[in-house]
């Protein structure tokens, strides 16, 4: 029964912070493409602007796509964590750690998502997910 409560556990992991990542971030971007696209640098500073924003967008908006249906998670997951955590190391390295008391940037959200697609990269997707599907309990969290 403890596998049944992780799955949904991991599900509601992936919904949860896959569709945030999705629908306030990915979106945004790809919906805005045109207007982003001489705008967000690559913060390495290797990459030109539009290959740059569209290497996040496929991030942003596929891999979280990817991650709440639960299709090659912990693949997905990866490339999340790698432009999450350029944005708080590398974009936002000058602002404090934490939201609050008028600050307006910090490391604090980007810091969040990484840590929950890291657990992911972990655990996979459980059984509630195509990899849980198509792939059994190789997928799950307890295998």
């Amino acid at each position: 029964m403890s596998g049944f409560f992780n799955s949904l556990g991991l599900l509601i992991l992936r919904v949860g912070f896959g569709g945030m990542m999705l629908v306030g971030h990915g979106l945004p971007k790809l919906m805005a493409y045109n207007e982003l696209k001489d705008k967000i640098a690559d913060p390495l500073g290797y990459i030109p602007a539009p290959y740059a924003l569209m290497l996040l967008i496929g991030a942003e908006f596929t891999c979280s796509a990817l991650v709440i249906l639960g299709i090659a998670t912990r693949l997905s997951a990866i490339p999340l964590v790698y432009a999450l955590s350029l944005a708080a190391f590398v974009v936002h390295k000058a602002d404090p750690l934490f939201l609050g008391q008028g600050v307006t940037a910090a490391k604090e959200p980007a810091l969040v998502y990484v840590i929950a697609f890291a657990a992911l990269i972990f655990t996979g997707a459980g059984m509630f997910s195509v990899d849980g599907l198509l792939f059994g309990k190789r997928s799950s969290p307890s295998a």
